[in-house]
């Protein structure tokens, strides 16, 4: 049977627009607080939180590709041509340009697609102004940078807040290990020091003992990347966040801002958590072991009462293109830290060079005289 509802019914929850009661503009989400308000009257609405809070959704059912519907919704998604990033924006598409290369966005190349819905986002805890403020502060503080490098970065229409998607894992995990625990101890030794003379030294030594246990307890959500991030440009000096901000996930504070989809699945997500969960095992079998340094030669890992979570965490970026080249700057929107790639001026440099070597000569044909 197809089905023949109007397109208005089956629009999903995180594409509605809420319209101000006031004006009928659209609300956007009001960075640092859980409103949203109207941009021209000032109207402003509270987000409503989930008194539940978080849902932990069991692993296994998703990765058998059982169970997934009940916490999956279509969105439309915007296509970039020129860098192939895929966006979804909460708003209308009004001169959009790609978050990353900054090329122009076209609503005729939007398609739908499923995506297992966010458990949780870290809303932007920073507006746009204050981002500005501080890409302002950071490229007046680079040297040598092209005049038109510090009004690009700061032009509204090259900066946007992004939402990147990231997999959160919990677990339980278990295990036990063989290795061996080294106790260091010192032997005086005589030596020839560099003088030729004779000294005594210390010199350590390391006693090592079969050591042998079980280790056990909980994996709070590991935090995995859920996008290529377009060659892993977001650098990894601003990729920390208060997890401990995270709110149950709303699609109002989606509103305004951009959401990049995650392109790396679930299954390799997983895969990846439980690189990191051996990492954690063998750190606390080596705590386990004690003594002054420890070998781990064996260890059975299990891991069970696996859950996971998509969250959304915020940054703004601003693209873009110097000379044929393609520059990103990134604010983290929790906590404001900054970094970027840059370009240089060939002409500030020859200039600061020439006047360089001009001052050196004049000091040379001074001290002539």
């Amino acid at each position: 049977m197809n089905d023949k509802r109007p397109l208005e019914e089956t629009v999903k929850k995180s594409e509605l627009k809420k319209a101000c009661t006031n004006c009928g503009a659209e609300l956007k989400y009001k960075p640092g607080t859980t409103n949203i308000s109207c941009e021209y009257c000032g109207h402003e609405e509270t987000i409503s939180i989930a008194e539940s809070g978080f849902e932990e959704l069991e692993l296994y059912p998703f990765l058998q590709e059982m169970g997934s519907q009940k916490h999956s919704e279509e969105i439309s998604m915007l296509h970039c041509k020129n860098c192939g990033a895929d966006q979804h924006v909460e708003e209308n598409y009004k001169s959009l340009h790609c978050v990353y290369c900054g090329q122009p966005l076209v609503i005729a190349d939007a398609y739908k697609e499923n995506w297992i819905l966010p458990g949780a986002v870290l809303p932007f805890q920073i507006d746009k102004k204050q981002s500005f403020a501080i890409f302002k502060k950071w490229v007046n503080s680079l040297w040598f940078a092209p005049n038109n490098l510090k009004k690009a970065s700061l032009d509204p229409q090259f900066t946007k807040g992004l939402y990147l998607p990231y997999w959160t894992f919990d677990a339980q995990l278990y295990a036990s290990y063989t290795g061996q625990r080294g106790e260091y101890y010192y032997e005086t030794k005589r030596v020839r020091n560099a003088n030729g003379k004779m000294v005594t030294q210390q010199v350590r030594k390391t006693r090592w003992y079969p050591a042998s246990g079980q280790v056990s307890g909980f994996v709070d959500d590991t935090l995995i990347k859920a996008s290529h991030q377009k060659a892993g440009r977001i650098p990894g000096k601003i990729a920390f966040w208060d997890l401990k901000k995270l709110q149950p996930f709303n699609s109002g504070f989606l509103s305004g801002f951009v959401t990049e989809k995650y392109t790396i699945p679930l299954k390799d997500g997983h895969l990846h958590s439980k690189e990191v969960a051996r990492d954690i095992a063998t750190r606390w079998c080596m705590q386990d072991i004690g003594g002054d340094t420890q070998r781990v030669t064996s260890m059975d890992m299990k891991l069970s009462e696996e859950t996971f979570k998509h969250i959304l965490l915020p940054v703004y970026v601003s693209a873009y293109r110097y000379n044929g080249k393609e520059y990103n700057f990134f604010i983290n929107g929790e906590n404001g830290n900054i970094s970027g790639t840059r370009p240089y001026s060939f002409w500030k440099i020859f200039f600061a060079v020439l006047l360089g070597l001009m001052v050196i000569g004049t000091i040379i044909l001074l001290s002539k005289k």
